[in-house]
């Protein structure tokens, strides 16, 4: 339980840098007719009211914000090199990849 701990807050180390720098994100056509795009982004990237409730593994791969009146998710996924199939998120080889999408579109 205790390697378990320490594995997922690793995980949620590398899911912070990764969502905090912004790269590789894809936008559901729902989120990017939202006004303010770079705005709704600037949230993403300063989220962190993680709770028990809404991340129970502690890894910081997804959260649920209000964007002019829209609940938006956003969900970080783990792939290989080539994107074609999961990763490990603790690989070296692993790609993250982070969507942003209204809550109806999950």
């Amino acid at each position: 339980m205790e390697l378990e701990i320490v594995k997922n807050a690793e995980i949620a180390h590398k899911n912070d840098v990764f969502r905090k720098l912004g790269f590789g994100v894809t936008m559901t056509c729902g989120a990017a007719d939202l006004p303010d795009v770079i705005g709704l982004m600037q949230k993403v990237r300063d989220f962190n009211t993680f709770t028990e409730d809404n991340d129970p593994y502690g890894e910081h791969d997804m959260g649920k914000l209000e964007w002019h009146s829209e609940k938006v998710f956003w969900k970080i996924d783990y792939y290989n090199d080539k994107l074609t199939c999961f990763e490990d998120p603790l690989s070296p080889t692993c790609k993250r990849v982070m969507t942003v999408m209204l809550a109806d579109e999950y």
